[in-house]
């Protein structure tokens, strides 16, 4: 990979950290762009991962006092989260490359769709789920998503916002430094089992987390500060458009 490539890739992770703390949804722009720079779909997705990781763990510190006062109700999440996280991340590791690429418009269709209506499928889970006593339900539906956050992952941070809410966390800052803390674990054992299965660009990661790891650091001082509206209409419009790109090229070009 040529210096120009890891070059931009840097660019890119560094605003891909910032607005991943702020709003979410980097995965929509970062993900493609590792697909431009060369890298087939597999490994774009599991490198995007790790490219990844930096923002969301950068910005843990902004919400160290909510992450204090939650202590030990993290476990269960943590362990739940992270059991469905590595379930998706194997399927991903023994999925075929071919069946993964036809893929692909789907799961973008799926990550924009999930960015869009998160609010309201956090609300029908808050409605749902928020008045059941059964703890077990909640930690269920999160092993649920996880699964999807191990093999794909984007557009997941608004759902997993409302279980960490139903869980408990009810305060928004509270909900989403606990959000971050369980995309943080569990991305780190998604990591894990896409570099033992060999499928992370390690130049291309690197280059993209040197970014993201100081977009983060200071999207996570801006996520308390910023009205995101605007930034959550433009990812869904460039998930829309990048969708029927996608759907185009691998089924009708």
């Amino acid at each position: 990979m040529s210096p120009e490539i890891l070059a931009v890739l840097l660019l890119i992770g560094l605003f891909a950290g910032a607005w991943n703390a702020v709003a979410g949804g980097a995965s929509l722009f970062t993900f493609p762009a590792l697909m431009a720079a060369g890298l087939p779909p597999m490994t774009a997705n599991a490198t995007n991962y790790l490219a990844l990781l930096p923002s969301g763990a950068a910005a843990l510190p902004a919400y160290k006092e909510e992450l204090k006062l939650a202590g030990f109700r993290l476990i269960p999440l943590l362990l739940i989260s992270g059991a469905g996280a590595v379930t998706g991340s194997f399927l991903l590791t023994v999925s075929d490359p071919d069946m993964f690429r036809e893929i692909v418009p789907f799961l973008l269709l799926t990550a924009t769709a999930l960015f869009a209506f998160g609010d309201q499928l956090r609300a029908f889970l808050l409605r749902t789920l928020g008045h059941s006593r059964s703890r077990m339900l909640i930690l269920f539906a999160m092993f649920g998503f996880s699964i999807y956050g191990g093999y794909f992952g984007a557009g997941l941070g608004i759902v997993l916002l409302g279980v960490v809410q139903i869980f408990g966390f009810e305060g928004y800052h509270s909900a989403n430094g606990v959000k971050n803390l369980v995309a943080t674990f569990f991305t780190i054992l998604s990591v894990t089992v896409f570099g033992i299965g060999g499928l992370i660009s390690w130049p291309a990661a690197i280059a993209m987390m040197i970014g993201s790891t100081i977009g983060g650091y200071f999207g996570g001082r801006l996520a308390k500060r910023i009205n995101t509206r605007w930034l959550r209409s433009g990812i869904i419009c460039f998930g829309v458009v990048l969708t029927a790109v996608y759907f185009h090229r691998i089924y009708f070009a």
